[in-house]
């Protein structure tokens, strides 16, 4: 008996790939994108195979599964994960796929367990993946090492988590290296998640991104945001004020003499962080500038933190103050939809009721992400016209976006093995 050769189905998208690259190579640096990037199904299902399939994305917070069997999941497109806590410690991340007939192994978002189960036909798994049991009708050859779960990478570093659902994925150093010193001081081994919120918005999560990369609208938009937080974050920015500086001068000496870091830091465009003092008075993001929590976190010895911005493309972006946290999870579900999850966190030992309020604590950015959702899915149906063509940006006020797109072309174009224009030689 002879096996015939497995044909391969043709790769649908073989056309769009390529026209996505003329796209991007003949797009205006400055200008948003052509229409079909923030619309097209075909755009979305190459954005989910080389962005969303290939870059490291944020799923979580290790304090979320701060014990052996704890476990979250989530889905990036059609590939649902489990990360959990195993043995010793380790956070380890698989495809939540069993390797019978491909049920989903765990269909809750967290939990914990001693062993993984399929509820289909109870193959049983170790916590490192190991294929357990599979009945006794397999036959006397079969062999449960050749069905262990699939491993998804995954890297922590300070006490964020973040997968790779790449085969090889990208070289991913510097930024966990410099995480780890930024956020050694809060010590999230010893946190919680006080309470979460998630949104679907009615856009392309390019937009999303896009809307959290510039205050140029918060004036207008954010009335619950501008009583605590700044427009800016940086002593470079057209908009930083003498008054800013000064304070900025004021409230690093303060941060360097408790040794907590706070200098605006880069990761090439993928990756900046900052600690940026909140308004003159104002100690947290609340309504009214004070405390969402008593209890501060880690090991902090004051209130006055500011806020610590981390963001990490393609799917994050944070602030940390003093008495707690605040982070932001972005995953498509579509090319007009996104979900948005957001999560407050404070000290593990912080009691709800006695330390802080929930409802006080999220007031502040549940305004602030339902009035951006309404920005972003009044920006997407613009968007849909036929009038709609690319519009500049602000080189100013809306760097954080062309910095953004900058990230997006290049990974996108170098997934695609083709070359960003920015990188051509030019020749005199």
């Amino acid at each position: 008996m002879t096996t015939q050769p497995i044909t391969l189905i043709d790769d649908p998208l073989v056309a769009a790939r390529q026209s996505t690259i003329d796209l991007l190579q003949s797009h205006r640096h400055g200008f948003s994108l052509p229409q079909p990037f923030y619309n097209d199904e075909r755009l979305h299902a190459i954005d989910m195979q080389e962005i969303f399939g290939q870059e490291w994305l944020f799923v979580g917070m290790t304090c979320e599964i701060p014990a052996k069997g704890n476990f979250i999941s989530l889905d990036i497109g059609d590939n649902p994960v489990i990360v959990l806590r195993g043995a010793e410690g380790k956070v380890a991340a698989f495809h939540n796929v069993c390797r019978h007939r491909g049920s989903r192994l765990c269909m809750k978002e967290k939990g914990k367990v001693a062993k993984l189960v399929c509820p289909y036909h109870q193959w049983t798994y170790e916590l490192d993946g190991r294929l357990l049991f599979a009945g006794s009708d397999m036959g006397d050859d079969f062999d449960l090492g050749e069905y262990g779960l699939k491993p998804v990478h995954v890297r922590t570093a300070g006490g964020f988590i973040f997968i790779s659902l790449a085969d090889v994925p990208p070289a991913f150093e510097e930024f966990p290296a410099t995480l780890d010193r930024y956020m050694a001081p809060y010590d999230m081994e010893n946190a919680k998640v006080a309470v979460e919120s998630t949104l679907i918005e009615e856009t392309n999560w390019k937009l999303v991104i896009e809307n959290n990369r510039e205050c140029y609208h918060c004036s207008g938009a954010h009335p619950e945001l501008l009583n605590s937080l700044m427009e800016f974050d940086d002593t470079e920015d057209p908009r930083a004020t003498p008054a800013y500086k000064a304070l900025v001068a004021k409230k690093g000496a303060d941060w360097d003499a408790q040794q907590v870091p706070w200098k605006m830091t880069r990761v090439g465009l993928q990756n900046r962080m900052t600690r940026t003092p909140l308004l003159d008075g104002a100690v947290s993001m609340t309504a009214d500038g004070r405390q969402a929590c008593q209890k501060l976190m880690g090991h902090l010895q004051s209130a006055d933190m500011g806020s610590l911005r981390i963001l990490h493309l393609p799917n994050s972006w944070n602030h940390f103050m003093g008495d707690h946290a605040v982070v932001f999870r972005v995953i498509p579900l579509g090319p007009q939809k996104t979900m948005v999850t957001t999560k407050w966190l404070v000290h593990k030992d912080a009691i709800e009721g006695i330390d802080y309020d929930p409802q006080a604590m999220r007031m502040v950015w549940d305004a602030t992400n339902d009035q951006d959702r309404k920005l972003a899915e009044e920006n997407q149906r613009g968007i849909n016209s036929k009038a709609y063509q690319p519009g500049p940006y602000s080189p100013t006020f809306e760097r954080g976006i062309i910095d953004f797109l900058d990230w997006y072309k290049e990974r996108l174009l170098s997934h695609l093995g083709a070359q960003s224009p920015q990188l051509y030689a030019v020749e005199s």
